[in-house]
Formats: structure tokens, C-alpha cells, sequence
């Protein structure tokens, strides 16, 4: 559209992608003139797909699955999340044309949990199962939170020990056997396994009283996590809708300078839910 700042979400596959009506509903809410459009980018023509949009005139672009850490290459600067993260989800063209990489990902947890939940990390004891990417994008904005300590377990110890040597306080690494006898406030699931009806083998006792689970994933239907924290008596067991629409209005911010309200976008997502 003539005078409208062009925005897109490249990821393979993407049709199932929610941020074009996330970022219109965005735009519509705050009176602001822009497209969004989602568009099937492999790995082999990542580069060449970017050049071309932001040589069309693109002004920002959101990169998912399995083109984060190339979006993290081809950013000319980066953010200090973005280069903890190792990966990138938001580009931003500057004005002086170079293009500034940042990741969303870990403040849309954040977000989520404390804004939309009411639930305070400082000085809990927070369990991510999962040592990849995803732990990966979310880590420094959840040790800025100062939780008690934050235990990565990981299937491959030696992923989850390798993020260790990076973030160094208040961070353990270890196994699932290594959970034994452990207790955890908070614990989230970084991994995708839920979404197959998959969850790795957890210690009945492995949550304290009144603690919260939260999978990064989520599905139309409960993920077998969420399902998991309801049958250990979690006083909320969440998925991650409120995480992605959080972290598409941190993107939102950078890209348009102005915050969208994500309570609204999030209520009626949720109830279209089947």
C-alpha cells in the first residue's frame, strides 16, 4: 500500500505463523500505517531473500525457525540480548541504512510472567528443561529478573554445562537424573517435545507448593507440559501465546517507537482457541 512502512516475518515453514494479524491488530490499535505479511524463506536463500526486502524498502523484519541464528550473522550490529542469545529475531533498519539485530524472545517471557501473571522471579528457584536455542534467547533476560539460582537440565549434560561457562552466576547445569531430591518455584519448558505429546520422565515432588510451569510452546489444546503442571498442582500452568505476543510488541516498539497494549491481543487469541 502506497505510503504504508512494509513489515514481514520470514521462517520455513510460516503458514501457520500468527504475527501478520498479530502486528496488524498492533497497528490498527495504535493508528499505524504499515504491512505486515509473512513469507516461506529456507536457509540456502535467507540472505538473498533479506537484501531483496530491504531493498524494496522493508523496514523491520522478524526471522523464526531455522533462520535466527542467520539473521544473527547477517545483523551489521547487535543488541547485548540479542548477542547472548547467539541468535536473532527482530532486524531493524537504522537510518543510516545498516541493520541492528535484536532478540525478543527472552523479554516476552518476562513479560508474560510478570505483567500479564503477576508472577515475581526475584529470589526463586527457576528449572529450564532444555539446553538449545530457546534457553538460549531467554536466559539473560531472566537472570536480570535475579532469580535465586537457574538451573538448565538437559537430556546431553554437556549442552546444558557448555551455557554454564557463559552465564556464570547464579547458574547450574546438569542433567534429568540430576533432578532428584530438587524442588523448583518456577519451572519452564524449553523444549518442543510437548507439542508431539512427549515429556521427558520428571520427579513426581520436582515442584514446590504453589509453584508455576510455563511452556515456551503452545497449541489450540493444552501441551502435555501444561497438562503436567495441572497434574502436580501448580498454581498456574501456562503455555507460551502470551510469551509470542509479548515478544511481537517488544518488536512492535523497536520498529514504530510507540507500545502497542498486548492484554486485548492476547484476550482474543485465547479465545479463539478451539
Amino acid at each position: 500500500m502506497k505510503n504504508f512502512d512494509s513489515y514481514a516475518v520470514f521462517g520455513c515453514p510460516i503458514n501457520h505463523s500468527k504475527s501478520p494479524r498479530i502486528h496488524q491488530l498492533f497497528a490498527t490499535q495504535t493508528d499505524q500505517k504499515l504491512t505486515y505479511f509473512a513469507q516461506e524463506v529456507n536457509a540456502e536463500n535467507f540472505v538473498a531473500a533479506v537484501i531483496d526486502f530491504f531493498e524494496k524498502g522493508g523496514k523491520g523484519l522478524n526471522c523464526t525457525v531455522p533462520l535466527k541464528e542467520l539473521a544473527w550473522q547477517f545483523a551489521d550490529k547487535k543488541t547485548e540480548r540479542a548477542k547472548s542469545a547467539k541468535a536473532v529475531n527482530t532486524l531493524i533498519k537504522q537510518k543510516d541504512g545498516s541493520i541492528l539485530g535484536d532478540n525478543t524472545d527472552g523479554i516476552g517471557l518476562v513479560n508474560d510472567l510478570t505483567f500479564n501473571h503477576g508472577i515475581e522471579l526475584n529470589n526463586k528457584r527457576v528449572l529450564i528443561l532444555g539446553a538449545g536455542g530457546a534457553t538460549r534467547g531467554i536466559l539473560l533476560p531472566l537472570l536480570e529478573k535475579c532469580p535465586d539460582y537457574v538451573v538448565v537440565a538437559n537430556r546431553t549434560v554437556e549442552k546444558a554445562l557448555m551455557l554454564a561457562l557463559e552465564f556464570n552466576h547464579n547458574f547450574k547445569a546438569g542433567s534429568l537424573e540430576d533432578l532428584k531430591n530438587q524442588q523448583f518455584d518456577v519451572i519452564l519448558n524449553a523444549t518442543s517435545a510437548s507439542l508431539t505429546n512427549e515429556l521427558p520422565v520428571l520427579p513426581e515432588n520436582l515442584l514446590a507448593e504453589n509453584g508455576i510451569c510455563y511452556d515456551l510452546a503452545y497449541g489450540n489444546q493444552p501441551t502435555a507440559f501444561v497438562r503436567w503442571g495441572n497434574l502436580h498442582n501448580a498454581s498456574k500452568s501456562l503455555d507460551g501465546l502470551g510469551m509470542l505476543v509479548e515478544q511481537a510488541a517488544e518488536a512492535f516498539t523497536l520498529w514504530r517507537g510507540i507500545q502497542p497494549d498486548t492484554k486485548s491481543v492476547i484476550d482474543l487469541l485465547n479465545s479463539e482457541r478451539m
